[in-house]
């Protein structure tokens, strides 16, 4: 395959992972395009950059397979009227930052349609249910800016944590709704060994927060489904915990075992 193509691979399986809500999902629809690109039963549009004929691609794929409508009837009710459609656009600018010219491109819609798109996610935000939020973060700054937007979206940050073991403890207190961690905390301890551990007690999301996405979107391990990059846009930061607590089944609704997508 191309070297044009294999680098936009790890962004693809970003998008495709926050729009799934799930790790497997999101790779094998990453794959799945990549294969149908290779036999030929689809194309890249040539009179699109690479970049936008590679998801306007995943999504001709999504949209033949539409992967989450098994999980529809499970899903957390507080985020229900966020359609397919919105959930993409709001990825598409928040988080994957094309312009709005571009993510109508990718979707095969006007720019028009991808406004009325933006502006139902953006209403879908405001009536989001809050919850309790943990973050877990050493750089105080950061920190700081996590707590302002968390707070602006009207959910309740439970506490900022440094170290694993700080986080441990702070989830076992005040139960959280949802975590934002980064990778690497003050002590040399990790965020993922902390959500580990807190999953081991808790049903809870997770949304990781690195400087490197590139290391936790191979491909090939168990990897987190959603992930902000640092240095984080305010409108990454919001469609992500959109798509989080969107995705997130509690347990007690569940039938089988819960899967670890988150890491």
């Amino acid at each position: 395959m191309p070297k044009q193509i294999v680098r936009h691979a790890p962004y693809l399986r970003r998008y495709a992972r926050a729009l799934s809500g799930s790790q497997r999902e999101g790779d094998d629809l990453v794959r799945a395009a990549m294969e149908r690109l290779l036999d030929g039963s689809i194309v890249l549009d040539e009179a699109l950059p690479l970049r936008t004929a590679l998801y306007k691609a995943l999504h001709a794929v999504w949209n033949g397979t539409n992967p989450e409508q098994a999980e529809r009837s499970a899903v957390d009710q507080r985020l229900q009227s966020m359609t397919p459609d919105r959930r993409a656009a709001l990825l598409l600018v928040g988080v994957e930052d094309f312009l709005p010219r571009e993510a109508a491109q990718v979707l095969g819609v006007s720019v028009d349609e991808l406004d009325r798109r933006m502006s139902g996610a953006e209403a879908d935000l405001d009536r989001q249910l809050a919850t309790d939020v943990l973050i877990i973060e050493d750089e105080s700054i950061i920190a700081l800016d996590l707590t302002r937007l968390v707070r602006e979206l009207g959910h309740n940050v439970v506490g900022v944590c440094m170290t694993r073991d700080e986080a441990v403890d702070m989830a076992r207190q005040s139960t959280p709704g949802l975590i934002l961690s980064d990778i690497r905390l003050a002590d040399g301890s990790s965020g993922i060994d902390a959500a580990s551990l807190i999953l081991q007690e808790l049903d809870v999301p997770v949304i990781y927060i690195t400087a490197f996405p590139e290391h936790l979107l191979t491909g090939e391990r168990p990897e987190p489904a959603f992930l902000i990059t640092k240095p984080f846009r305010e409108e990454a930061v919001k469609a992500i915990i959109a798509q989080a607590l969107f995705f997130h089944n509690p347990r007690s609704a569940r039938q089988t075992p819960p899967r670890h997508a988150d890491l």
